[in-house]
């Protein structure tokens, strides 16, 4: 019989080898499916799945077991409370992004104008979150890929944000001659023979989001050297990068001339940011 405890069952012991939680993985496909809250699969664990939901979630199932991250089969991913539209044009959103907005908020007044820029913004999680949580703030978003901007855009109409523009602009190159408090980014920071390219979710993200040339560090260069002239004084950089790359970062900063330097830590205490202030 097809109902809801039974087919749980089964496809958890058929994702059982490629994820780490392979029931709740289950759930959440199978939620998309009936359009329903995991409550209701708790509630109604007996009632039997309708042939073409069975078709549908046994479907979904297989393309998890082949790797798909499930992001991308629901096309949805929760960030700082919110819920975000992502497909494989964007960077799945991860937790330890959500250091970004921790410190960018620190460094935006509440209840003052602020201009920001979040650069190569993907689905858009850092400049729509810190918008939303900074009314008072303008806001620009930047990313070279049309797709990743129509993408952002919609979680900002969905989130209804208006103090928010976009630009498709290869780092700052189409970006109105503007000076900003917070210059903001999560850049791609991988190396290309990283072996971590193989694994997991990061398999089927987009390569231009995740790889950088000069071992990972080739956009951080370029972005705190072109943050220079786009910062007000006393501005603020803020980049996220990889957690073994803390002292390359931290040089870079200081061979540019930036001040106050910290390095910040991630929920798994990795060193995942790098702040610097912009003085001359």
């Amino acid at each position: 019989m097809h109902n809801i405890k039974a087919v749980l069952a089964e496809s958890a012991s058929t994702l059982a080898s490629i994820s780490g939680s392979a029931l709740l993985d289950a759930e959440i496909l199978l939620c998309k499916v009936l359009q329903k809250e995991r409550s209701y699969l708790r509630a109604w664990p007996d009632k039997v799945l309708e042939s073409d939901q069975l078709k549908q979630f046994r479907a979904l199932v297989e393309e998890r077991r082949k790797g798909t991250p499930i992001a991308y089969l629901t096309g949805h991913r929760e960030f700082w409370s919110r819920d975000f539209h992502v497909t494989p044009d964007v960077l799945i959103p991860r937790p330890d992004t959500e250091l970004l907005i921790e410190l960018g908020l620190k460094l935006i007044p509440t209840d003052e104008p602020a201009k920001l820029i979040d650069l190569g913004t993907g689905s858009g999680i850092i400049a729509i979150t810190l918008a939303a949580e900074r009314p008072h703030a303008q806001v620009i978003a930047t990313d070279c890929s049309p797709a990743a901007l129509e993408i952002a855009k919609h979680n900002a109409r969905h989130h209804h944000i208006t103090n928010i523009r976009f630009y498709q602009s290869n780092w700052f190159d189409n970006v109105p001659d503007t000076q900003f408090d917070l210059v903001i980014s999560n850049p791609p920071y991988i190396a290309a023979d990283d072996s971590h390219l193989q694994d997991g979710d990061v398999r089927f993200e987009p390569p231009t989001a995740l790889v950088a040339a000069q071992q990972g560090l080739g956009d951080i260069q370029i972005i705190a050297d072109n943050a220079r002239g786009r910062l007000k004084a006393q501005g603020h950089l803020l980049i996220e990068h990889g957690y073994n790359q803390q002292h390359q970062v931290q040089a870079i900063f200081e061979n540019l001339g930036y001040d106050k330097i910290q390095i910040f830590q991630d929920l798994s205490e990795q060193p995942r940011a790098t702040y610097g202030q912009w003085n001359q």
